[in-house]
Order: C-alpha cells, then sequence, then structure tokens
C-alpha cells in the first residue's frame, strides 16, 4: 500500500514537474518572440509580361535573410486590406492645379476596395515668429468612410513651400504611429504625389528614410515633373524670381560640393544665371534618387507623370498596384540586436517561368 502511494506520488511530482517545464518553456518562448522584431514583406509577383500573378500561395514564396532560409510566420494573400497615407503636395507650380490634384486623388479613394483605410497629409501655409511657413498637416486619421475622406479633400490648401521630408515623418509619427493591427501587418503604404524636391523641412532625408525602413511602410511616388516649370520663372531678376530657399543652397553645396574650396553663397540674388541652373538640375536629380530609392528597398514603385493632368490615371495604376499586393512576415533566426543592415531575398517556386518577383530589399535591425 504504502509503495503504491509513493509510486502515485511520483507520478504526480513528475507530471507536475513536466508541466511547469512546458509552461516555463512557453513562456521563454512567448518572450523570444516579443522581443524578436517580425519582419513584414510586401511582395508584388509579375509574369514575364508584366501581369500580376494573382491567387498564389504561401507555399509560393521562400524568404532568405542575408542568404539563410527564415521560417514564415504570416502570409496575406492579395484581396487583404490595406492602410495608405496619401500625400499631396500642393507647393510650386501645383498652387495653379488645386483642383485637378482633388479631383486625381478622389478618384483614387473611389478605386480603393472594402477594408482598405485611408488617411490625408496635405502641405499649407502658416504663420511662425511672424514669418509665413510651409508646414505638413495630417488632415485626417485612418479611415474607411470613403465620404469623410472626400470631404476632407476640400479643405486641402496651397503652400508657398514644399517640407517634403517632414511630410515623410509626419506618416510615421501620426498616421502610423500605432502598431497595425493583425489584418494590415506587412500591408501600410505611403502613396505621394510630389516633384520630391524639398524646400523647407526641418529634418532630413536620411531621417525620414530610416523611419520608413523600421516601421517597414511601402513607398509609392506619383512623380510630377515640375522642372520645366521651375526654371521657366527661376532666371531673370531676382526680385520676381522663382527662389530656391536657403535650405535648398545649403542642401546643395552640402550634398555636391561637400569639399570644395569656392565660396559658397548663401543668398538666391547673388547667385547668376548658371548656378540658378546648376543647382535645379542637381536637386531635381537628388530628388528622384531619394524616391527612387525608398520606392525600391520597401517593395514599392515610382510613376513619373508629365504634369498634374496624369495624375488621375497614375493613381489608378497606384490603386491596382496596392490590390495585387501579398506580404509575409517572419521572425529572424538572426536575434542580434546590433543595428546592422539585412538582405532580404524572396524564392518563388511552382510559378510560371520568367516570373519576377518585386518586395522589400531589407531593413536595419534594432539596436535595443
Amino acid at each position: 500500500m504504502r509503495f503504491k502511494m509513493f509510486f502515485l506520488m511520483l507520478i504526480f511530482s513528475l507530471g507536475f514537474s513536466a508541466y511547469i517545464f512546458a509552461q516555463d518553456k512557453k513562456e521563454d518562448d512567448e518572450v523570444l518572440r516579443v522581443d524578436t522584431q517580425l519582419v513584414d514583406v510586401p511582395i508584388v509577383v509579375t509574369d514575364k509580361s508584366g501581369k500580376p500573378l494573382l491567387n498564389l500561395k504561401q507555399s509560393n514564396f521562400v524568404v532568405y535573410e542575408d542568404g539563410k532560409k527564415q521560417e514564415v510566420s504570416d502570409f496575406s494573400a492579395t484581396s487583404a486590406p490595406f492602410e495608405v497615407a496619401l500625400l499631396l503636395d500642393t507647393s510650386g507650380s501645383a498652387r495653379a492645379d488645386l483642383q485637378l490634384i482633388q479631383r486625381a486623388a478622389e478618384s483614387f479613394i473611389n478605386s480603393l476596395r472594402v477594408g482598405d483605410r485611408v488617411s490625408i497629409i496635405a502641405f499649407k501655409a502658416a504663420r511662425q515668429d511672424n514669418k509665413s511657413v510651409a508646414v505638413s498637416e495630417v488632415l485626417i486619421p485612418l479611415t474607411d468612410d470613403k465620404n469623410k475622406l472626400k470631404n476632407m479633400l476640400a479643405e486641402v490648401k496651397t503652400s508657398n513651400g514644399t517640407p517634403f521630408y517632414d511630410g515623410l515623418a509626419r506618416v510615421v509619427e501620426r498616421v502610423f504611429s500605432e502598431p497595425p493591427k493583425e489584418q494590415f501587418r506587412g500591408r501600410r503604404a505611403l502613396v505621394a504625389l510630389t516633384d520630391g524636391v524639398d524646400s523647407t523641412s526641418v529634418g532630413s532625408f536620411e531621417e525620414a528614410r530610416e523611419m520608413f525602413e523600421q516601421a517597414g511602410i511601402i513607398s509609392h511616388f506619383i512623380q510630377v515633373d515640375t522642372r520645366e516649370f521651375f526654371e521657366e520663372n527661376l532666371l531673370g531678376d531676382c526680385q520676381s524670381a522663382m527662389r530656391f530657399s536657403s535650405a535648398q543652397i545649403r542642401r546643395y553645396y552640402r550634398t555636391f560640393y561637400p569639399k570644395s574650396r569656392i565660396e559658397k553663397i548663401s543668398g538666391f540674388c547673388q547667385l547668376g544665371d548658371f548656378e540658378r541652373l546648376d543647382i535645379s538640375r542637381r536637386l531635381y536629380e537628388l530628388a528622384d534618387m531619394e524616391m527612387n530609392a525608398l520606392a525600391k528597398t520597401s517593395g514599392g514603385k515610382v510613376f513619373p507623370v508629365g504634369d498634374l493632368s496624369e495624375a488621375r490615371a497614375a493613381f489608378s495604376r497606384v490603386a491596382q498596384e496596392i490590390g495585387t499586393k501579398y506580404s509575409l512576415a517572419y521572425y529572424p533566426s538572426n536575434e542580434k540586436r546590433d543595428g546592422t543592415f539585412r538582405k532580404i531575398k524572396i524564392e518563388l517556386k511552382g510559378v510560371p517561368a520568367g516570373a519576377i518577383v518585386r518586395a522589400r530589399e531589407g531593413y536595419t535591425a534594432p539596436t535595443k
């Protein structure tokens, strides 16, 4: 009898210990998962003619980080909803075409699917320290109410400058400040209508790019060509000409002639026509490079347009692009928090020959 009681107590003790061990392991696993960054990867797959391949499954994708295969934790098909930050640049030449911008943005909102949510960010003129300045403003937070969004488009104003980099920062800090709900994981996007030439931002492109990389936001740009309009009004009498801001002149010298010993001019009226044209050319090249870099690394795309009359058609292409994106997520096998850049590669399986994949190219590991 005593032996039987001892045996039962032993079994109970072993079972209880196993239960405690399993619970501790489960809690350890959960702590590890919470402490490890889940990496979201948006993906577009097209056939060799450029037509999107739909109805693919998780088994069609293999993800590698720095050459090492990763285990996919989450997968969303193309039908899953998106959250979109719609950034409208109403500075420069766009000021004369505000209604074109509003109508094009309205057509974009109408083309979105059930469940998609949109926020609108725009530039406006404001008074600071008794001076007129251009600032970026979130007009409406994320919502799927199309009537509210279209009504808010009527509130879009014009600005006398382009705080483009600050506008990008607002997207991360204000629109996407909270972690996404499960259905929107890896499905957050910026759609910006702009020429990308910043003139008045307090922050820098490098700061905005780092924020976007950390947040995993897909970047799409409808790139409006305003260079000809700008340069037509750039030359001649400096009092009546369209001017560069002091920030643009400093950016020009800092970016393109950082080690030059030539005297750096700070005032627009000190610039001759040759210098004005060179600054303009360089700043537009810089904007083109920045937008393409942000789009490429995030799995997004740049849609060039000749002028704002083409914006509506470009918005339609962006909406189609968003509607054909897959997304997957994984916990990196490399758990180091060392701030290094990790390369992501997506391999396709069981798809037609010649298929092309476009995806997020990498991310910077956290340091904390």
